[in-house]
């Protein structure tokens, strides 16, 4: 089955620049309903990984933890929470190897806050990716005015402590920033 985000954006060539493997513990932030980056990076991580399902719409949650069951997937939590709220996300701070935005970005209204969130779960080292649009395909994608601009989230980012590892394109409507966590 090809779902659109998939053809849209290759999960794979993601995981591959940021070298997802066996026993990673990843967080999709915003994972969205169909999770086509949670169940992908699922099978990769292997049941010794764990892969976190986060978003805010509870029926979204509702639908992914379905299709867990129905295919058996021993390694994807759900979780509930707000991204745009510091200190929230009941994960571990300094326990996640990878955190994704995929998708999500332009909605948030408290774009820092959710970058200091994500930050604040990454282990040093550990990857932030972003893949967001650069342009709207028909009803997709963002508004007049919303889409996310990969420099102005880079200064953003570094300013809170994340490196810039990489500016690429995700596919013909989408780019993908991925930072790097330094330090303290």
């Amino acid at each position: 089955m090809t779902h659109v985000g998939t053809a849209l954006i290759d999960p794979y060539k993601i995981f591959e620049k940021i070298g997802l493997s066996q026993g990673m513990r990843v967080a999709d932030l915003g994972c969205g309903r169909t999770g086509h980056f949670i169940f992908l990076a699922a099978r990769v991580v292997g049941e010794t990984g764990v892969i976190y399902a986060v978003d805010i719409m509870k029926d979204i949650l509702e639908s992914i933890k379905s299709r867990i069951r129905t295919e058996g997937y021993d390694n994807i939590q759900t979780i509930w929470a707000d991204l745009e709220s510091y200190g929230k996300i009941p994960i571990p701070a300094n326990s996640l190897d990878i955190c994704f935005f995929v998708n999500v970005f332009f909605m948030l209204k408290k774009k820092e806050e959710a970058l200091k969130e994500a930050r604040r779960l990454l282990k040093e080292n550990g990857f932030l990716v972003i893949v967001d649009w650069t342009k709207k395909l028909g009803l997709l994608g963002p508004g007049p005015g919303s889409a996310v601009n990969p420099q102005e989230l880079a200064k953003i980012a570094t300013e809170l402590g994340l490196s810039l590892v990489e500016n690429c394109s995700a596919g013909d409507y989408h780019f993908c920033s991925i930072f790097s966590k330094k330090g303290k």
